[in-house]
Formats: C-alpha cells, structure tokens, sequence
C-alpha cells in the first residue's frame, strides 16, 4: 500500500538552510505540524541562507510572530517542523497567552469579521441576482446533508440562477497538511462520483488546480467574476489555516462585491455552542458529553437532515456545457501510488456518497446490536469503518448520529439500545476534539494540549522509530498492526491506542513523529481526532489517559486479541505457534521461541519493565514532579 514515508535524517546538515521564509499565504498563518510525507519537487523555492531566524509576517491573527526561534531544539533538528510552510514551533509562553485569552483565536477573528461585515454582505445577498450561485466543495463531498450546498440552491432557486459547484486541488496544502496518499486518492475517486451525481442535477462541478496554495482565495474570486457570481457558499472547516483562509475570503469577497456565505456542518455541534458552567471550554469528554447530548435534546433541528439541491434549468445547463466537462485530474506526484495499489484502494474503501450510505445502513442494520461487546477487537469486524468518509465528507457525522437515532428503540441519544448509544458516544468523540480544536488552536502549533508536556526528554531513535513503522519490535501486537496499516490505509482504534503508547511511553519516541506518521498513512487522517488520539496515549492530550499508565502489550495482546488471529494474519512469522506463546514467544520459549527465531521474527527492542520505568522517571522530570 502506500510507500513508506522515512524520518528525515536526525540532524541536518544545515536546518537554518532549510528553513523559508514565512509569508501569510492565503491568510494562513503558523499552524499544522509538517512533516512532508514525500516532498514535491519545486518545495523549496525561498531559502534563507544568511540568516537563522525566517521572516514573519505581522498580520491579522498571526500569532506566531516571535522574532527569533530556537533551532537547537531536537524536533526542530527531528524534522517535525516543515519549514517549507511553517515556522518553528510556538513557545510555551504563547500557549499560555492562548488560554489567559490575551491572544485572539482564529475562530474569534473570524466571528468578528462577519459581525463587522453582516450589513455589507445581507445588503449584497439582497441585491443584484447575479448570474449564478457557487458552492465550494471542500471537505463535505456528497449531495446530501450538506448544509452550504442545500443553502447555495436555496438562494439560486429564490434569485431564479444556476448553481455552480467548485472543488479546487491545491497540491500545497494536501503537503503542508500531510493528506496521505491513500486519503487524497480516495478524494479523488470520491470527486469523481460527485462530479457525475451533479451532472443528473444538470449542476456542473468545475474542477480546477491550483499550484500555489496562497492563490487559492484570488483564483475562486476570479471565477466568480467571470460568472458574474454574486454570492459563495461553503462549509467551514476548523483547523487555524482553514479558519483564517475563511476570514480572508469574507474580507474579501466582501471588497469586491461578493457576498461570501460560511455555514457550520462539520461538526453536529458547532463549535463555542457548549461551556462548562464558568463559561469555559470543556478539556474532559464526560461532562462535555453529557452537555452535548442535552443541547441536542434541547435543539432537536441540529439533526434534521438539509435538504438535497434542486435541479438547475436545462436552460442553464446548455449555456454552460463546458463546465460539466471538467477532467478529474491525476494525483500529485507527492502523493502518488502504484495502480496495485489504488486497484487495492479502491476494493477495500469504495469512495463516494452512495458507498458511504450503504456502509452505514450495513452497520446499523447488522453490526450494531453487538458493537459494545465487541468494538476492542481487531478480528471481530464489529465497526462502522465509516471513519474515511468522515474525514472526507462523503457522509456527515449529523447523518451518523440520525440515522443510529432513527433504528433505535427511543429518540434519546443516550438511551435505548446499548450499542447504539455507545456508537454515538464514539461519533461525538469526533465533535469533541473539533471543539478542543478551536479553543486551543495551539494543538494545531507542534504543541500538546498539555503544553508543559513539551519538556518531557524524548528519544530521537531512528532505528527505533523504523523498527516501529515496519512492524518489526518483537511486540507481536504492535507489529501487526503496523502491517496492517500498511497494507490497508487503515487502523483498528484499540489497535492504534496500543501503537501509540508503545511509540511514546516504550520508545519515548517523541509522540509528534508517531501522529506524523499516521496522518501519512491513514485513508482516514483527520487533523483533530488524530491529534486527540496521540495526545490521550502519549498522555499530553485533552482527557488523557495518567501519564503513569502504560499500556502493557502483552496484556493488550491477550485481552483484544485472544486467539491470536489478528496476529496470526498480519504476522506470518508467527502463524505456526499455537496458544498464547503467538503473544510473546521469546518469554514463553520451547517451541514458540524456536518457531519465531526460525521464520526471523525479531526479539523485542526493548523490555517492558525498563521502558516502563525509563517512561515513569522521564515524564515526571519533564513535568517538574519528584522522582522521589
């Protein structure tokens, strides 16, 4: 499946070479976590090369504007900061302005640009038809519940226009934003579908690249110039760069005399709708939970389904043939894969919104009722896999949530059957770390929730970390699911709870490569529920687990994975070995250590005990508690 993506060399010959000098590109300002999966060609095109300290635009909501930044630190030297598009990580002192609240964040920028702009855009909305509407596809690939798409042909309908929709390919940021090559392909395929369900609605979808990703805004004003457009639709996405692209186009659309339209759907939930009763932020999941359910029972209409667009005229469609013939166009080079591969792709994940329906009803029809029971174990095949469309928008996380409602036994989300109600529990954990996301924007910055967790002394093993992405530790669980992620995109949650803890608190490999690495990796990356992930295992997160718990994987191995059949299929090495040696064979010794010393399966690279104590002393350094 998709190549592996190497840690870059430990310590570069010359990082402050490497580093660019930092522009606010498409309102974009220090953000995301860079580690380029597999550089493009003409990455490196302003080099600094006097100078240690890159240039840093001031501008409206740039937060990291430091003037100097500290490059000895090891994940600056680690690669974890891609300097092609960011700056170095943020300082401890800032996270710490982030939550005094004396640094503004995206989210607010962005409501006070609508609140200072609402006149000037109602008094456009109202005024001149215009020659069409567009909808800007992003995230949210399907026709139905799409809350800006249904909006959009609302407003087309009402001026009596077409509706055109608009997805734009912006190579840049898939690698600022570490897409996998496996998620961009199954985007691709999904666009495809999209493309030509529209078409049946006589609503053209124009496709179109754009290099640059801080061209992106002026390439999607120019369209709508050119269609005489005088109003955009799009849902928003939650990340700081998406926030602060989305505060610019408002900007302006609005200077020339476009009415730009940004509609919550991502989330059931809306970010900023839920605050513990200091008015604050929930950062544990219970509570948060428990308000989410109740202000959904309190606003039922956050569920209701948004209605699919109407058909554009025939009329409309004739004037406009040339948009509906629009190429899909190939994947980047960045992210390519061998036709094996996407052949193989495409039978495991079957893209679009029909796929994406069908495996949902499968779900609540078949699977459900046991989900509880058996949800912790890889070899059961009791989940929804919905997960990739999801991240991708072929099917909304609303939609989710209604639809287990709908087949249960009460109209209480946390009520009724047992399965269906912890199947919800799970999509809101999706809402939750979205949430998380735009109050502490700085998780989004290189740095953990719990920013003090920054000083932990991490290991910078590159044959560690190697024997980790290659299924090789002599953790059999652990490999196994390694393998599996590379062969299939994709990672069993219990499965990448345990590779995780192994990663952080075993290895005490800093936890940022390990989210690098499954961002690059899985079909279903997704920016906060990843970053929530690694941050709960590695304990440095939102509602973590104690950073004293340390996931034991032998016991994991026993507890999730019995009769060794997960092993079994992804470790051959091992299939031979009968009983519970398959979980630890060297320990067990006799026959399963003969067995794995024979087929080549490596001894563990490192000790249980050791590691467990190594990761005790370390975090309580790092976090300034006594070791006593």
């Amino acid at each position: 499946m998709p190549p592996k993506r190497k840690l870059r060399s430990q310590i570069p010959s010359n990082n402050a070479a490497s580093a660019t000098a930092y522009t606010d590109q498409a309102g974009t300002a220090a953000n995301k976590r860079s580690k380029l999966s597999n550089p493009a060609p003409k990455a490196f095109t302003n080099v600094i090369t006097n100078s240690d300290t890159p240039t840093v635009k001031k501008g409206r909501g740039d937060i990291d504007d430091e003037p100097t930044f500290d490059h000895s630190r090891p994940e600056e030297k680690t690669g974890i900061v891609d300097r092609r598009y960011y700056p170095a990580e943020m300082s401890n002192e800032r996270c710490a302005m982030y939550n005094a609240n004396e640094i503004p964040r995206p989210m607010d920028i962005l409501n006070e640009t609508l609140h200072t702009t609402k006149n000037a855009r109602e008094k456009l909305k109202k005024g001149a038809a215009g020659e069409a509407v567009i909808h800007w596809f992003k995230r949210d690939l399907r026709l139905r519940d799409n809350t800006a798409l249904s909006e959009a042909s609302k407003l087309a309908q009402e001026k009596g226009v077409g509706l055109i929709a608009v997805w734009i390919l912006s190579p840049q940021d898939w690698e600022a934003h570490l897409v996998s090559p496996a998620r961009c392909d199954f985007e691709l395929r999904s666009i495809a579908l999209l493309q030509r369900e529209l078409a049946d609605l006589d609503i053209p979808l124009y496709i179109t690249t754009v290099l640059e990703r801080k061209d992106v805004l002026n390439h999607l004003l120019e369209l709508a110039a050119g269609w005489r457009v005088k109003n955009i639709f799009c849902n928003l996405e939650y990340e700081p760069d998406e926030l602060r692209r989305e505060e610019k186009l408002v900007r302006l659309g609005v200077d020339k005399g476009i009415n730009v339209e940004l509609c919550h759907d991502d989330c059931v939930v809306p970010p900023g709708s839920l605050k513990t009763g200091g008015g604050r932020q929930y950062a544990v999941y219970s509570p948060w939970y428990r308000t989410w359910i109740a202000h959904l029972h309190t606003h039922p209409h956050l569920l209701n389904e948004r209605e699919i667009p109407k058909r554009n005229s025939s009329k409309f469609r004739k004037e406009h043939q040339p948009l509906f013939n629009m190429p899909v166009p190939p994947i980047p080079e960045s992210k390519a894969l061998t036709s094996e591969e996407q052949n193989q792709l495409a039978s495991l994940w079957p893209a679009g919104e029909t796929a994406a329906l069908g495996r949902l009803q499968l779900f609540l029809m078949e699977k459900i009722g046991r989900y509880i029971a058996t949800r912790n174990f890889p070899s059961a095949h009791s989940t929804a896999c919905v997960s990739v469309h999801h991240a991708a928008g072929t099917l909304s996380a609303r939609t989710s949530v209604r639809s287990a409602r709908d087949v249960n036994s009460t109209k209480k989300l946390d009520g009724g059957i047992e399965g269906i109600r912890g199947w919800i529990g799970e999509v809101a954990w999706r809402d939750f770390y979205r949430h998380v996301l735009v109050n502490w924007p700085y998780v989004c910055m290189n740095k953990p929730f719990k920013f003090e967790y920054t000083n932990i002394e991490w290991e910078y093993n590159e044959e560690h970390f190697n024997a980790w992405t290659e299924g090789r530790t002599g953790y059999p669980i652990v490999d196994a699911a390694m393998r599996c992620l590379d062969a299939t995109a994709y990672m069993h949650n219990r499965l990448r709870m345990i590779t995780s803890s192994f990663l952080a608190k075993h290895l005490l490999l800093d936890w940022r490569l390990g989210e690098q690495y499954f961002i690059t990796h899985l079909i279903d990356g997704d920016f906060a529920s990843n970053n929530g992930g690694w941050g709960f295992s590695s304990s440095t997160g939102v509602d973590p687990q104690p950073y004293f718990r340390v996931f034991n994987p032998w016991l994991q191995s026993e507890k999730f994975d019995a009769e060794g059949a997960f092993i079994r299929k992804w470790v051959p090495e091992l299939s031979s070995i009968e009983g519970i040696g398959i979980h630890n064979p060297y320990e067990k010794g006799g026959e399963a250590a003969k067995i794995a010393r024979k087929n080549g399966y490596p001894e563990p690279i490192v000790e249980h005990r050791f590691a467990r104590e190594r990761c005790l002393t370390r975090y309580k350094a790092g976090i300034g508690r006594s070791t006593a």
